[in-house]
Formats: structure tokens, C-alpha cells, sequence
């Protein structure tokens, strides 16, 4: 699809209850998120008006309360959870988010990079 631009608001850090193995949901475990969506900012180009945009903190603290709130067992979830967030906005057209667990593995960062599109 041509003719989109692109919102990104990278280094997200959240804290949130997540992970499938014993133990990890007892403790709140550092979340880090980045994410894209892709939209028309014609009319905010023009306008230079934040009511035709998507808001960059709408954006983090949107994540953030997910990340908070939710519990689940694989980043997978909760990285599909935030692209529901993110597509509730009949102006996006794709999203990417990337979640990061940096704490879970001594010496290596497993991270999820999940895509969707209307």
C-alpha cells in the first residue's frame, strides 16, 4: 500500500506480569516495547493539528496500561493485545509492535516482532 507514513514511539519500558515459566508471574518483569503504525498523516501535514494524528503518548501509555494490566504467559499474547490497541484506530492500516523481555536470559534479550494489517 503507497502513499502511508509511518508513526513509531520506540523504548517503551513497562513493567507487567508475563512469562510461561515458574515463577515469572510473581514478580513484575521489564516489558520493552517498540512499535509502528502505518497511516494517512496527509491532513496532519497540512493542518499541523494534533486532532488529525494519533497522539504519541495516547500511544505509550495506551501500551504501558497493557502491559500493567494483562497477564499472560508468552509475549506473543501480549504483543497481540497491544496490536488490538493499536488497530482500534480506524486510521491505522498496519502495525508492527516488538516486545523485549531484556532481564529473562543471562547475557541475550529474547524479542517478539509481531505484524498485522486491516
Amino acid at each position: 500500500m503507497s502513499g502511508l507514513d509511518r508513526i513509531e514511539v520506540r523504548g517503551i519500558r513497562a513493567w507487567g506480569h508475563h512469562g510461561a515459566n515458574p515463577g515469572e508471574q510473581e514478580v513484575a518483569q521489564r516489558i520493552d516495547v517498540d512499535l509502528a503504525i502505518d497511516l494517512d498523516l496527509r491532513a496532519a501535514r497540512a493542518s499541523d493539528d494534533l486532532a488529525d494524528t494519533v497522539s504519541y503518548a495516547e500511544l505509550h501509555a495506551r501500551v504501558v496500561r497493557i502491559v500493567a494490566r494483562e497477564r499472560c504467559a508468552l509475549l506473543e499474547r501480549l504483543g497481540e493485545l497491544i496490536l488490538d490497541a493499536l488497530l482500534a484506530d480506524a486510521r491505522v492500516v498496519r502495525a508492527c509492535v516488538a516486545l523485549a523481555k531484556p532481564g529473562l536470559l543471562a547475557g541475550a534479550t529474547p524479542v517478539v516482532t509481531l505484524h498485522r494489517e486491516r
